[in-house]
């Protein structure tokens, strides 16, 4: 293959967006594997704060969810992880139901229409912001990777980040544990 085809291809795969990208290092894309991230409480920072418009362009924001655990999704309607992800996704939602609030992020759709639909498609029952310029995520930065999507954030009840998992979840089962261990971190020990 050419240098000059190469860099098209990169360059292609690049612009796709989604984070099953082959690690490109110093260039600010990463390869998005799943792999969950726990902050220990002592080491956790300030609560992440940010509010906007959701899908519809109503006012939505993270503050409205403190007290309880929050797990924030950046996702696409145009991502394919984001769809392959989404059943895992609602199945923690559903079995963390009172115990975690959940939000989306939805960046880079640049009209709502598709992102609405993908919502209701895939019978979304959390609000999302809707960032097509993926503003939204600038509260997240040293979080996430602006260009890791999927990717998952889970504050604790203070909002500050308690855990990730950069690109696809691997499991339901992952992002269930994860929001326990945050909401309960003693309840693993005994």
């Amino acid at each position: 293959m050419t240098r000059a085809a190469a860099a098209l291809l990169t360059s292609c795969l690049l612009l796709a967006g989604c984070s099953d990208l082959s690690g490109a290092g110093e260039k600010g894309y990463v390869s998005g594997d799943g792999q969950v991230r726990v902050v220990a409480s002592e080491e956790r920072g300030e609560p992440v704060d940010y509010a906007g418009k959701d899908l519809d362009g109503e006012p939505l924001a993270l503050a409205d969810s403190r007290g309880q655990v929050t797990v924030v999704n950046v996702w696409g309607s145009w991502c394919v992880d984001c769809r392959v992800e989404m059943p895992d996704l609602l199945e923690a939602a559903e079995k963390t139901e009172g115990v975690a609030t959940f939000v989306g992020i939805n960046t880079r759709d640049h009209d709502p229409a598709p992102a609405q639909a993908f919502a209701r498609n895939v019978g979304m029952s959390f609000p999302s912001f809707y960032s097509p310029d993926g503003k939204a995520l600038l509260p997240f930065a040293g979080t996430i990777p602006p260009r890791a999507i999927p990717s998952t954030v889970v504050l604790d009840e203070e909002g500050r980040v308690a855990g990730t998992i950069i690109g696809r979840l691997p499991s339901a089962l992952t992002l269930v544990d994860l929001v326990e261990d945050v909401a309960d971190p003693g309840a693993r020990d005994g």
